[in-house]
């Protein structure tokens, strides 16, 4: 069967799927049939931007700065998110005091998840000290959207690149990890969490991954980390209006 899909057009699914999901949480009925429909094709975004990290990981021209890019967006990511999930900023005062919400958005994630790989492939490292620092950072991820599971992810899909179904099966052994976690760490109800399983549907377009960037040039590089932030703080914008 023809792969026919370019990373630009994935990563466009990816956006879609995401402004989908998150029109669902800010304006549907998260367990209604419209609400949980939108979250089911939703789940479909943090796997292919995980598959994605562990390709521009290899494809790259400079690791150190795909690593600061990424850094900078997650803390600018990290205002439009918090502002979208819960109508204020991360950093905000009350009775004179000053709080701090810690949550962060899944680029956040991303960037641990790429910072692993650089670890764990570095030349330089011994592997004692790679598994300190992997100590470090799976327990930090939780700070994150997605948690550990989305480090994994990327991990995995780094570990079988080039092998299609070795990548599918250990992404689908993560997320079977992942709704143990929901379940019986978070104790949320099975029937509340099922939607989750919804992330394994992005093996589906991921199949198709023809391996070539395709149309868009640098629009398509920048596209994902414009339109991130800004449709967040869109939403949240329309969220508080209406």
């Amino acid at each position: 069967m023809k792969k026919c899909l370019s990373a630009n057009v994935l990563k466009i699914i990816a956006a879609a799927a995401m402004l989908i999901d998150h029109i669902a949480w800010c304006f549907a009925d998260t367990y209604s049939v419209p609400g949980q429909i939108m979250h089911i094709i939703g789940r479909m975004t943090a796997p292919i931007m995980c598959y994605f990290i562990a390709e521009g990981f290899h494809y790259t021209k400079s690791r150190g700065k795909y690593l600061l890019r990424l850094g900078i967006f997650a803390v600018i990511s990290w205002f439009p998110f918090i502002f979208m999930e819960y109508g204020t900023f991360p950093i905000y005062f009350v009775n004179g005091k000053i709080g701090v919400i810690y949550y962060q958005s899944v680029i956040f994630t991303l960037f641990l998840g790429l910072l692993s790989l650089v670890v764990i492939h570095s030349e330089k490292l011994n592997i004692p000290l790679k598994v300190i620092i992997m100590i470090v950072i799976l327990p930090l991820s939780f700070l994150g959207d997605w948690f550990a599971f989305a480090v994994l992810w990327i991990i995995v899909f780094d570990m079988f690149r080039g092998n299609f179904l070795n990548q599918a099966l250990g992404f689908t052994a993560v997320s079977i990890l992942l709704m143990f976690y929901l379940w019986f760490v978070l104790s949320q109800p099975v029937t509340e969490s099922l939607f989750q399983l919804g992330v394994l549907l992005s093996l589906i377009p991921l199949y198709f991954y023809s391996g070539e960037r395709g149309r868009g040039g640098r629009f398509g590089k920048w596209f994902f980390y414009i339109f991130y932030p800004a449709h967040m703080l869109i939403l949240g914008i329309i969220n508080i209006l209406i």
